[in-house]
């Protein structure tokens, strides 16, 4: 991917250390100069195909403000977008313009189409006489073709209060060609005296306003905004984004306190909220308490990424819920992502469209039990779930399946088995699991294996904050995992603490 320009980040906003907007107010239309700057929320791109990619900016002005709507109030505004090969945008191969509408808080999501496969795009927005800060986005290959090799992140449970989002700031640095986030992008929680920094509001948030307030703290931060203005991102959620270790329409306990219709109309804010400031595609959302995100996205025939959603059709968590032995979680009518999910899944591992058929997924997916037990929130309280869709690539003949992983606040490595009843079965496939961005603080680096003695498959563990870059080619991927000594603390620096490689055609992990 082209690396960033000086002009990108003057002019764009995406400055390396820290420079805000404000550059981009200068060229504000004097006729305008008293209307407030709008694009505080920055800008980002999408879901990205080999002729296509989404772009997407929300004007809000003042974004804490408590209706929700970021000081823009009830009227619709018109905004401008452009999409050029340079970052002075002499010459635009697309354009036009888009009604951002009160009613989706003023966000906008451009389907900038007649795109050139595997290249390189920058674009911008302009409303009410300024202009956005510049992003960057790129196209996959086209269908059949490797392209260029693929530097792709992955990252996840960003809890604004735990810490600095320094993590999102080393990975646009990495300029990589993509990014994906596997849930947990906001946290609900009310403020909690003594963090790092403090969420806007002391209550648990359940109401529309409250989630579009919610993000709009999130994405004012300039690390964040820097991490989805370098590269296309592929978004799932997680709990968080509604209520923590929901399970379907199941809560995990009763508070706050809500009623069946308070619950739902709950579920439903956050869905739309959650469309609202995500470059997904147009969806519409209809008010409903549901959004289907799972879905699948082509790479040329580099990689197919399948992305789950582990926690809008899940059966709820077996015996309770918690880490414990439970003969529950066997039951072969558990699915965790639904049966009409796993099924979808598993025609989709039989289409061989991609060298790599990569999961992106929110929890745990590799047995991992000792005498207490196992967790009921992972694939471990699923575990019929986990055989069918296993046994259902072996049979299909999927031949490099990878999943990744987000939720547990730690760095994992595992090797997948055919058989986890038996350390000396086949491998079958790679597991990569993400530390978190901040969630559970700056951590204690430790790096000793839990439990590898009865979880022989486990292959690595590190307890820092930071995020994994992969590289990958028709031949291998390379899966570094990346670590910041702090997050107490703004501005440190990341290191490459481990790496590993897969091999196209040899399933597990070889460390390097």
């Amino acid at each position: 991917m082209s690396p960033i320009s000086r002009r990108t980040l003057v002019l764009g906003g995406l400055a390396a250390a820290g420079v805000t907007a404000l550059p981009v107010r200068s060229a504000v239309i004097a006729a305008t100069a008293a209307v407030p700057y709008p694009f505080q929320l920055g800008v980002a791109s999408g879901d990205p195909d080999s002729s296509s990619v989404v772009l997407w900016t929300r004007l809000a002005p003042s974004p804490l403000n408590s209706d929700g709507l970021g000081g823009m109030g009830t009227a619709d505004v018109t905004v401008d977008w452009q999409v050029s090969t340079t970052d002075t945008f002499a010459t635009l191969v697309a354009s036009g313009s888009v009604v951002a509408k009160s009613a989706s808080a003023h966000s906008v999501h451009v389907i900038a189409g007649g795109l050139n496969p595997d290249f390189d795009y920058f674009y911008r927005f302009r409303a009410q006489g300024h202009l956005s800060p510049v992003g960057r986005t790129r196209t996959a290959p086209a269908a059949g073709t490797n392209g260029r090799d693929l530097v792709m992140a992955f990252a996840s449970c960003a809890h604004y209060e735990e810490g600095y989002y320094t993590a999102y700031r080393r990975m646009a640095e990495d300029n990589p060609g993509l990014i994906l986030h596997l849930g947990d992008y906001i946290y609900e929680y009310g403020a909690t005296a003594g963090r790092p920094r403090l969420h806007a509001g002391t209550t648990e948030i359940v109401s529309l306003a409250d989630y579009r307030r919610r993000y709009a703290q999130y994405k004012s931060d300039l690390d964040l905004q820097a991490a989805h203005a370098a590269a296309p991102w592929i978004v799932v959620p997680d709990d968080h984004e509604v209520e923590n270790n929901r399970a379907g329409n199941i809560r995990a306990d009763s508070t706050p306190a809500l009623t069946a219709a308070q619950w739902t109309a709950r579920q439903a804010a956050a869905y739309q909220a959650y469309y609202e400031n995500m470059p997904l595609r147009p969806a519409q959302v209809n008010g409903g308490a549901a959004i289907q995100l799972y879905r699948r996205l082509q790479w040329g025939k580099l990689a197919t990424f399948h992305m789950l959603d582990t926690r809008q059709y899940r059966n709820d968590q077996a015996c309770g819920d918690g880490w414990k032995v439970c003969s529950d979680a066997d039951l072969a009518s558990r699915s965790l992502p639904g049966n009409a999910q796993e099924t979808w899944l598993l025609n989709g591992l039989a289409e061989h469209t991609g060298t790599w058929d990569i999961i992106g997924q929110q929890v745990f997916f590799a047995r991992r039990f000792n005498a207490t037990g196992a967790s009921m929130d992972s694939w471990d309280g699923y575990r019929a779930s986990r055989a069918r869709i296993q046994q259902g690539w072996l049979d299909r003949g999927t031949r490099n399946p990878v999943v990744l992983t987000g939720d547990v606040h730690r760095a994992w490595a595992s090797d997948l088995k055919q058989d986890y009843a038996n350390a000396n079965s086949a491998t079958i496939g790679s597991e990569l699991v993400c530390t978190s961005v901040t969630s559970g603080g700056d951590g204690d680096g430790a790096t000793t294996i839990p439990d590898v003695g009865t979880n022989p498959w486990l292959k690595y563990f590190n307890n820092r904050r930071g995020y994994i870059r992969t590289t990958i080619s028709p031949t291998q991927m390379r899966a570094d995992f990346r670590a910041v000594a702090k997050v107490s603390e703004h501005g440190a620096p990341a290191t490459t603490v481990k790496s590993f490689v897969i091999q196209e055609g040899q399933p597990g992990l070889q460390a390097v």
